[in-house]
Order: C-alpha cells, then sequence, then structure tokens
C-alpha cells in the first residue's frame, strides 16, 4: 500500500473566497485529507474555493472523481469552484473530462481572485 502523498493547506484569498493549496499526488487515497481542506475553507460564509494546483505532481482518474465529488458539495453550498496553476498536461485532461466548463480556469493566483 502507498503512502499519502498530498498535502493541502487553506489560506484566505478575500472575504468572499479561500485558496486551498494542493501539494503532491492527486490520487484515491486523497480523500480525506481534500474534504477536510475544503470543509475549513468554507468556513464563515465563504463563496469561492480556489484550488491552487502549482505544486500538483500527480493526478490520476481517482484524483479526477475526487474533483467531481468536490465540484458537487461546493454546487450544493452554492458555492463556485475556480483553479490555477494547472500544468499544460492537466489542462488538456480538465477540457477531455469536460471539467473546465464547471470549474473557472484561470492562469494565475491573481486572475483567479479577480474573477471572484
Amino acid at each position: 500500500m502507498s503512502k499519502m502523498n498530498l498535502t493541502a493547506s487553506v489560506r484566505k484569498a478575500n472575504s468572499a473566497a479561500n485558496i486551498i493549496d494542493i501539494n503532491g499526488e492527486l490520487n484515491g487515497q486523497s480523500e480525506t485529507i481534500l474534504m477536510e481542506a475544503y470543509n475549513q475553507a468554507s468556513l464563515n460564509g465563504i463563496r469561492s474555493i480556489i484550488l491552487n494546483f502549482s505544486k500538483l505532481e500527480y493526478m490520476n482518474s481517482s484524483g479526477i472523481g475526487l474533483l467531481v465529488t468536490l465540484l458537487i458539495r461546493v454546487r450544493r453550498q452554492n458555492q463556485c469552484l475556480l483553479a490555477f496553476g494547472l500544468s499544460d498536461h492537466y489542462q488538456q485532461i480538465f477540457e477531455l473530462t469536460r471539467l473546465n466548463e464547471a470549474i473557472g480556469l484561470y492562469k494565475s493566483e491573481m486572475q483567479a481572485i479577480s474573477a471572484v
């Protein structure tokens, strides 16, 4: 069994949004870490969650599934999910899976925050 190789930390972007910094591998074993970060990021009436993928090392189909689960939770809370820092490879995967239609993708942190 492989060890967990993901960390996810939360920081404030502005009064309406928090950023989840994803570092490492997003896979099936990452669910607890990602969902705990989402729960922390959602406190105090936050309306937008921004995912920072700039330190993402690897993501497999289970990781994509976790993002879909996260997207469902975000929508149930009437929140908005945005992201930045995807490599060209993962940006293509978002396009192939059409996640880019549900998650706003931005080139930089400033652009994502400005879109909130």
